[in-house]
Protein backbone atom coordinates (compact mmCIF):
# COMPACT_ATOMS: atom_id res chain seq x y z
CA UNK A 1 0.00 0.00 0.00
CA UNK A 2 1.07 3.24 -1.07
CA UNK A 3 1.74 5.17 1.60
CA UNK A 4 1.04 8.93 1.23
CA UNK A 5 3.42 11.62 1.67
CA UNK A 6 3.19 14.35 3.98
CA UNK A 7 3.32 17.82 2.72
CA UNK A 8 6.34 19.58 3.44
CA UNK A 9 7.42 23.24 3.55
CA UNK A 10 10.61 24.14 1.35
CA UNK A 11 11.76 27.61 0.84
CA UNK A 12 10.92 29.26 -2.81
CA UNK A 13 13.73 31.22 -4.38
CA UNK A 14 12.48 33.47 -7.42
CA UNK A 15 15.50 34.85 -9.31
CA UNK A 16 15.27 37.96 -11.52
CA UNK A 17 16.95 38.94 -14.14
CA UNK A 18 19.32 41.42 -12.58
CA UNK A 19 20.24 38.40 -10.47
CA UNK A 20 18.73 39.25 -7.41
CA UNK A 21 16.76 37.25 -4.69
CA UNK A 22 13.70 37.44 -3.67
CA UNK A 23 12.50 35.16 -0.51
CA UNK A 24 9.19 34.43 0.09
CA UNK A 25 7.65 32.71 3.75
CA UNK A 26 7.23 29.28 2.36
CA UNK A 27 5.44 26.86 -0.37
CA UNK A 28 3.83 23.84 -0.07
CA UNK A 29 3.74 21.21 -2.85
CA UNK A 30 3.07 17.47 -2.12
CA UNK A 31 4.30 14.28 -4.40
CA UNK A 32 1.71 13.97 -5.79
CA UNK A 33 2.12 16.83 -8.05
CA UNK A 34 5.49 15.99 -10.37
CA UNK A 35 5.41 19.56 -11.85
CA UNK A 36 5.15 21.08 -8.47
CA UNK A 37 8.51 19.13 -7.72
CA UNK A 38 10.40 20.03 -10.85
CA UNK A 39 9.68 24.00 -11.03
CA UNK A 40 11.46 24.76 -8.15
CA UNK A 41 14.43 22.82 -8.77
CA UNK A 42 14.88 24.31 -12.36
CA UNK A 43 14.37 27.47 -10.77
CA UNK A 44 16.70 27.16 -8.01
CA UNK A 45 19.36 25.66 -10.99
CA UNK A 46 19.03 28.56 -12.77
CA UNK A 47 19.64 31.07 -10.01
CA UNK A 48 22.90 29.75 -9.27
CA UNK A 49 23.50 29.72 -13.02
CA UNK A 50 22.42 33.63 -13.17
CA UNK A 51 24.46 34.09 -10.15
CA UNK A 52 27.66 32.33 -11.14
CA UNK A 53 28.08 34.01 -14.46
CA UNK A 54 27.27 37.46 -12.19
CA UNK A 55 30.31 36.93 -10.29
CA UNK A 56 32.73 36.21 -13.14
CA UNK A 57 31.62 39.53 -14.86
CA UNK A 58 32.33 41.05 -11.23
CA UNK A 59 35.90 39.38 -11.37
CA UNK A 60 36.47 40.31 -14.50
CA UNK A 61 35.98 43.99 -14.17
CA UNK A 62 37.88 43.99 -10.91
CA UNK A 63 40.83 41.76 -12.18
CA UNK A 64 40.50 44.73 -15.53
CA UNK A 65 40.99 47.60 -12.82
CA UNK A 66 44.01 46.39 -10.84
CA UNK A 67 47.59 47.97 -11.40
CA UNK A 68 50.30 47.09 -13.51
CA UNK A 69 52.23 43.94 -12.81
CA UNK A 70 55.49 44.02 -10.61
CA UNK A 71 57.98 44.07 -14.15
CA UNK A 72 56.48 46.73 -15.77
CA UNK A 73 57.13 48.62 -12.29
CA UNK A 74 60.59 47.63 -12.32
CA UNK A 75 61.44 48.52 -15.71
CA UNK A 76 59.86 52.11 -15.63
CA UNK A 77 62.65 52.37 -12.42
CA UNK A 78 65.14 51.19 -14.32
CA UNK A 79 64.58 53.62 -17.11
CA UNK A 80 64.66 56.24 -14.98
CA UNK A 81 67.89 55.49 -13.38
CA UNK A 82 69.38 54.91 -16.33
CA UNK A 83 68.76 58.34 -17.17
CA UNK A 84 69.47 60.09 -13.98
CA UNK A 85 72.75 58.14 -14.24
CA UNK A 86 73.04 59.37 -18.16
CA UNK A 87 73.00 62.87 -17.24
CA UNK A 88 74.56 63.31 -13.36
CA UNK A 89 77.78 61.45 -15.43
CA UNK A 90 77.28 64.08 -17.91
CA UNK A 91 77.48 66.72 -15.71
CA UNK A 92 80.41 65.41 -13.84
CA UNK A 93 82.29 65.08 -16.78
CA UNK A 94 81.67 69.10 -18.01
CA UNK A 95 82.62 70.19 -14.37
CA UNK A 96 85.96 67.88 -14.48
CA UNK A 97 86.80 69.63 -17.89
CA UNK A 98 86.05 73.01 -16.64
CA UNK A 99 88.09 72.30 -13.52
CA UNK A 100 91.23 70.82 -15.18
CA UNK A 101 90.87 73.94 -17.70
CA UNK A 102 90.91 75.87 -15.11
CA UNK A 103 93.59 73.99 -13.69
CA UNK A 104 95.93 74.00 -16.52
CA UNK A 105 95.69 77.91 -17.65
CA UNK A 106 96.68 78.41 -13.75
CA UNK A 107 99.64 76.71 -14.36
CA UNK A 108 100.62 77.94 -17.84
CA UNK A 109 99.97 81.74 -16.39
CA UNK A 110 102.02 80.95 -13.52
CA UNK A 111 104.87 79.62 -15.48
CA UNK A 112 105.17 82.37 -17.84
CA UNK A 113 105.33 84.95 -15.29
CA UNK A 114 108.75 86.88 -15.17
CA UNK A 115 110.85 85.54 -12.39
CA UNK A 116 112.06 87.82 -9.83
CA UNK A 117 115.80 88.19 -10.61
CA UNK A 118 118.08 89.14 -7.33
CA UNK A 119 121.20 90.86 -7.14
CA UNK A 120 122.51 92.95 -10.14
CA UNK A 121 120.86 93.05 -12.75
CA UNK A 122 123.06 94.05 -15.90
CA UNK A 123 122.57 95.78 -19.31
CA UNK A 124 125.68 97.55 -20.31
CA UNK A 125 128.63 95.05 -20.87
CA UNK A 126 131.03 97.45 -19.49
CA UNK A 127 129.43 96.99 -15.71
CA UNK A 128 130.19 93.56 -13.82
CA UNK A 129 128.32 92.59 -10.75
CA UNK A 130 130.98 92.94 -8.88
CA UNK A 131 131.98 96.23 -9.33
CA UNK A 132 128.70 97.40 -8.98
CA UNK A 133 128.19 95.81 -5.40
CA UNK A 134 131.73 98.48 -4.78
CA UNK A 135 130.43 101.57 -5.67
CA UNK A 136 127.11 100.44 -3.60
CA UNK A 137 128.86 99.34 -0.85
CA UNK A 138 131.21 102.79 -0.72
CA UNK A 139 127.82 104.58 -1.10
CA UNK A 140 128.67 105.95 -4.01
CA UNK A 141 125.74 107.85 -5.49
CA UNK A 142 123.47 107.09 -8.62
CA UNK A 143 122.75 110.34 -10.62
CA UNK A 144 119.14 110.12 -11.63
CA UNK A 145 117.93 107.81 -9.42
CA UNK A 146 115.64 110.38 -6.99
CA UNK A 147 114.00 113.84 -7.59
CA UNK A 148 117.40 115.95 -5.79
CA UNK A 149 119.24 114.12 -8.27
CA UNK A 150 121.34 112.30 -4.85
CA UNK A 151 121.17 109.03 -6.27
CA UNK A 152 118.66 107.58 -3.47
CA UNK A 153 116.94 104.31 -4.39
CA UNK A 154 113.66 103.87 -5.22
CA UNK A 155 111.53 102.30 -2.46
CA UNK A 156 108.78 99.63 -3.98
CA UNK A 157 106.05 97.79 -1.80
CA UNK A 158 106.71 94.44 -0.84
CA UNK A 159 103.94 93.07 -3.13
CA UNK A 160 105.63 90.64 -6.17
CA UNK A 161 103.01 91.80 -8.61
CA UNK A 162 104.36 95.18 -8.37
CA UNK A 163 108.24 94.47 -8.20
CA UNK A 164 107.55 92.07 -11.44
CA UNK A 165 106.01 95.03 -12.95
CA UNK A 166 108.87 97.46 -12.06
CA UNK A 167 111.24 94.84 -13.52
CA UNK A 168 109.67 94.74 -16.34
CA UNK A 169 109.33 98.27 -17.19
CA UNK A 170 113.10 98.18 -16.29
CA UNK A 171 114.01 95.98 -19.00
CA UNK A 172 112.11 98.01 -21.54
CA UNK A 173 112.74 101.79 -20.42
CA UNK A 174 117.35 99.59 -20.40
CA UNK A 175 116.17 98.88 -24.45
CA UNK A 176 114.93 102.67 -25.14
CA UNK A 177 117.82 104.20 -27.27
CA UNK A 178 117.74 107.79 -28.25
CA UNK A 179 119.88 111.01 -27.62
CA UNK A 180 117.83 112.65 -25.02
CA UNK A 181 116.82 109.63 -22.87
CA UNK A 182 119.11 108.36 -20.31
CA UNK A 183 120.42 104.66 -20.76
CA UNK A 184 119.43 102.60 -18.32
CA UNK A 185 122.59 100.43 -17.78
CA UNK A 186 121.97 98.21 -14.48
CA UNK A 187 119.51 98.05 -11.14
CA UNK A 188 120.30 96.11 -8.18
CA UNK A 189 117.15 94.87 -5.94
CA UNK A 190 117.58 94.48 -2.68
CA UNK A 191 114.71 94.06 0.17
CA UNK A 192 112.07 96.45 -1.05
CA UNK A 193 114.50 98.76 -3.04
CA UNK A 194 115.32 99.44 -6.36
CA UNK A 195 118.87 101.19 -6.83
CA UNK A 196 119.22 102.69 -10.52
CA UNK A 197 122.66 102.71 -12.70
CA UNK A 198 122.43 105.82 -15.05
CA UNK A 199 125.50 107.15 -17.55
CA UNK A 200 127.28 109.52 -15.86
CA UNK A 201 126.22 113.35 -16.40
CA UNK A 202 128.65 116.18 -15.43
CA UNK A 203 126.54 118.81 -15.07
CA UNK A 204 124.12 116.94 -12.90
CA UNK A 205 120.65 117.62 -13.38
CA UNK A 206 118.55 120.61 -14.79
CA UNK A 207 117.24 121.31 -11.54
CA UNK A 208 121.03 121.81 -10.20
CA UNK A 209 122.25 123.78 -13.13
CA UNK A 210 119.07 126.67 -12.49
CA UNK A 211 119.56 126.72 -9.20
CA UNK A 212 123.22 127.87 -9.62
CA UNK A 213 121.81 130.13 -12.04
CA UNK A 214 120.00 131.67 -9.32
CA UNK A 215 122.69 132.15 -7.15
CA UNK A 216 124.78 133.75 -9.87
CA UNK A 217 126.84 130.63 -9.81
CA UNK A 218 126.48 129.90 -13.46
CA UNK A 219 125.86 131.71 -16.69
CA UNK A 220 123.15 130.02 -18.92
CA UNK A 221 122.59 132.15 -22.33
CA UNK A 222 119.87 131.60 -24.64
CA UNK A 223 121.44 129.37 -26.80
CA UNK A 224 121.64 126.96 -24.15
CA UNK A 225 118.62 126.86 -22.78
CA UNK A 226 117.11 126.43 -25.90
CA UNK A 227 119.00 123.93 -26.78
CA UNK A 228 117.81 122.14 -23.70
CA UNK A 229 113.99 122.77 -24.58
CA UNK A 230 114.37 121.28 -27.90
CA UNK A 231 116.16 117.86 -26.46
CA UNK A 232 113.70 117.47 -23.80
CA UNK A 233 110.58 117.77 -26.60
CA UNK A 234 112.71 115.69 -28.91
CA UNK A 235 113.17 112.89 -26.09
CA UNK A 236 108.90 113.45 -25.19
CA UNK A 237 108.22 112.78 -29.16
CA UNK A 238 110.38 109.92 -29.22
CA UNK A 239 108.76 108.37 -26.21
CA UNK A 240 105.06 109.69 -27.63
CA UNK A 241 105.72 108.38 -31.36
CA UNK A 242 108.41 106.51 -31.83
CA UNK A 243 107.97 103.33 -29.31
CA UNK A 244 106.42 100.46 -30.18
CA UNK A 245 103.98 101.20 -27.53
CA UNK A 246 103.51 104.68 -26.25
CA UNK A 247 105.65 105.66 -23.39
CA UNK A 248 104.62 108.23 -20.90
CA UNK A 249 107.06 110.32 -18.74
CA UNK A 250 104.38 110.86 -16.05
CA UNK A 251 106.97 112.66 -13.70
CA UNK A 252 108.69 114.95 -15.87
CA UNK A 253 110.01 117.96 -14.15
CA UNK A 254 114.01 119.36 -14.04
CA UNK A 255 115.14 117.11 -11.68
CA UNK A 256 114.46 114.24 -13.71
CA UNK A 257 116.32 116.19 -16.84
CA UNK A 258 119.98 115.30 -16.42
CA UNK A 259 122.61 117.46 -18.55
CA UNK A 260 126.01 116.24 -19.93
CA UNK A 261 128.75 117.97 -20.44
CA UNK A 262 127.53 119.63 -23.62
CA UNK A 263 124.26 120.75 -21.49
CA UNK A 264 122.61 118.37 -24.07
CA UNK A 265 119.03 116.97 -22.16
CA UNK A 266 118.36 113.26 -21.06
CA UNK A 267 115.21 111.91 -19.68
CA UNK A 268 115.54 109.96 -16.63
CA UNK A 269 113.16 108.00 -15.17
CA UNK A 270 110.85 107.55 -17.73
CA UNK A 271 107.22 106.05 -17.02
CA UNK A 272 108.23 104.67 -13.63
CA UNK A 273 105.96 107.17 -11.13
CA UNK A 274 103.16 104.93 -13.07
CA UNK A 275 104.76 101.56 -11.30
CA UNK A 276 105.98 102.86 -8.38
CA UNK A 277 103.29 104.96 -5.94
CA UNK A 278 106.16 105.97 -3.66
CA UNK A 279 108.43 107.31 -6.71
CA UNK A 280 107.92 111.06 -5.45
CA UNK A 281 105.52 111.54 -8.31
CA UNK A 282 102.74 113.45 -5.67
CA UNK A 283 101.29 116.13 -7.28
CA UNK A 284 103.86 119.21 -7.69
CA UNK A 285 103.55 122.66 -9.29
CA UNK A 286 105.17 120.88 -12.85
CA UNK A 287 101.79 118.36 -12.83
CA UNK A 288 98.88 119.06 -15.38
CA UNK A 289 95.35 120.01 -13.82
CA UNK A 290 93.68 116.60 -14.58
CA UNK A 291 96.06 114.44 -13.56
CA UNK A 292 95.12 115.99 -9.92
CA UNK A 293 91.72 116.16 -10.47
CA UNK A 294 90.52 113.50 -12.50
CA UNK A 295 93.74 111.26 -12.13
CA UNK A 296 93.79 111.22 -16.26
CA UNK A 297 96.81 111.08 -17.59
CA UNK A 298 98.09 111.28 -21.39
CA UNK A 299 100.49 112.60 -23.73
CA UNK A 300 99.41 116.16 -23.33
CA UNK A 301 99.59 115.85 -19.13
CA UNK A 302 103.50 115.66 -20.63
CA UNK A 303 103.56 118.84 -22.91
CA UNK A 304 101.90 120.83 -19.70
CA UNK A 305 104.61 119.27 -17.67
CA UNK A 306 107.22 120.71 -20.69
CA UNK A 307 105.59 123.92 -20.47
CA UNK A 308 106.29 124.77 -16.94
CA UNK A 309 109.91 123.81 -17.43
CA UNK A 310 109.87 126.53 -20.93
CA UNK A 311 108.88 128.49 -18.35
CA UNK A 312 111.57 127.83 -16.07
CA UNK A 313 114.14 128.31 -18.56
CA UNK A 314 112.70 131.69 -19.98
CA UNK A 315 112.10 132.87 -16.61
CA UNK A 316 114.95 131.93 -14.53
CA UNK A 317 112.24 131.73 -11.30
CA UNK A 318 111.70 129.02 -9.33
CA UNK A 319 108.21 127.68 -10.02
CA UNK A 320 107.46 126.70 -5.97
CA UNK A 321 107.54 130.10 -5.02
CA UNK A 322 103.94 132.34 -5.03
CA UNK A 323 103.57 134.61 -7.95
CA UNK A 324 101.85 138.07 -7.75
CA UNK A 325 98.48 139.06 -9.94
CA UNK A 326 97.45 142.20 -9.74
CA UNK A 327 98.69 143.15 -5.84
CA UNK A 328 97.45 139.23 -4.91
CA UNK A 329 99.99 136.45 -3.82
CA UNK A 330 99.63 132.98 -4.42
CA UNK A 331 99.31 132.50 -8.11
CA UNK A 332 101.14 129.54 -9.81
CA UNK A 333 104.03 130.80 -13.18
CA UNK A 334 101.20 129.91 -15.68
CA UNK A 335 98.63 132.24 -14.31
CA UNK A 336 101.00 134.80 -14.00
CA UNK A 337 102.86 134.63 -17.42
CA UNK A 338 98.47 134.57 -18.64
CA UNK A 339 98.19 137.72 -16.55
CA UNK A 340 101.09 139.05 -18.17
CA UNK A 341 100.13 138.40 -21.99
CA UNK A 342 96.71 140.10 -21.42
CA UNK A 343 98.55 143.25 -20.01
CA UNK A 344 100.90 143.30 -22.71
CA UNK A 345 103.75 142.95 -20.56
CA UNK A 346 105.10 139.74 -21.46
CA UNK A 347 108.70 140.83 -21.73
CA UNK A 348 108.62 141.35 -17.83
CA UNK A 349 108.59 137.62 -17.56
CA UNK A 350 112.24 137.19 -19.06
CA UNK A 351 115.43 136.80 -16.96
CA UNK A 352 117.23 139.63 -17.24
CA UNK A 353 120.04 138.10 -17.33
CA UNK A 354 119.55 136.41 -21.00
CA UNK A 355 117.99 139.77 -22.74
CA UNK A 356 121.31 140.77 -25.21
CA UNK A 357 120.43 140.74 -29.19
CA UNK A 358 117.16 142.01 -30.78
CA UNK A 359 116.35 138.49 -32.72
CA UNK A 360 117.26 136.52 -29.36
CA UNK A 361 114.24 138.54 -27.56
CA UNK A 362 111.77 137.80 -30.48
CA UNK A 363 112.92 134.56 -30.19
CA UNK A 364 112.02 134.32 -26.49
CA UNK A 365 108.64 136.18 -26.49
CA UNK A 366 107.85 133.65 -29.50
CA UNK A 367 108.81 130.53 -26.78
CA UNK A 368 106.70 132.78 -24.00
CA UNK A 369 103.96 132.24 -26.18
CA UNK A 370 103.98 128.66 -26.75
CA UNK A 371 104.72 128.14 -23.21
CA UNK A 372 101.12 129.76 -22.32
CA UNK A 373 99.46 127.63 -24.88
CA UNK A 374 101.33 124.46 -23.57
CA UNK A 375 100.11 125.86 -19.42
CA UNK A 376 96.59 125.77 -20.78
CA UNK A 377 93.77 123.83 -18.84
CA UNK A 378 92.35 122.07 -21.36
CA UNK A 379 94.17 119.09 -23.05
CA UNK A 380 92.97 119.31 -26.15
CA UNK A 381 94.09 123.35 -26.49
CA UNK A 382 97.66 121.83 -26.28
CA UNK A 383 99.87 121.23 -28.94
CA UNK A 384 101.02 117.35 -28.83
CA UNK A 385 105.12 117.06 -28.59
CA UNK A 386 105.38 116.46 -32.33
CA UNK A 387 104.27 119.71 -33.06
CA UNK A 388 106.34 121.56 -30.41
CA UNK A 389 109.62 119.85 -31.79
CA UNK A 390 108.76 122.17 -35.36
CA UNK A 391 107.20 124.99 -33.51
CA UNK A 392 110.36 125.57 -31.32
CA UNK A 393 113.21 124.22 -34.14
CA UNK A 394 112.08 126.93 -35.98
CA UNK A 395 112.96 129.66 -33.40
CA UNK A 396 116.57 128.67 -34.04
CA UNK A 397 118.43 126.30 -36.29
CA UNK A 398 119.64 123.43 -34.97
Amino acid sequence: MTKQRDYESLPFVRVRGDGTHVYHDHLTYGSHSKAGTIFPLFLYSFGLTSTSASCRRRAVKHLSTTPPSSPQLESRITSKVIIVSIVSGVVTGLLSALALAFLVRCTVKYLKQTPLLKGPVVFSPKITPKSLHAALANGIQLLGSDPNGNGSPEATSGSKSVKRRLQKELELLAGLRDRNLMSLRAYVRESDEFSLVYDYMPNGSLEDVMTKVRAQEVELGWEIRLRVAVGIVKGLQYLHFSCEQQILHYNLKPTNVMLDSEFEPRLADCGLAKIIPTSHAGVSCYSAPESSQTNRYTDKSDVFSFGMILGVLLTGRDPTHPFSIEGASGGSLGQWLKHLQQSGEVREALDKSILGEEVEEDEMLMALRITIICLSDFPADRPSSDELVHMLTQLHSF
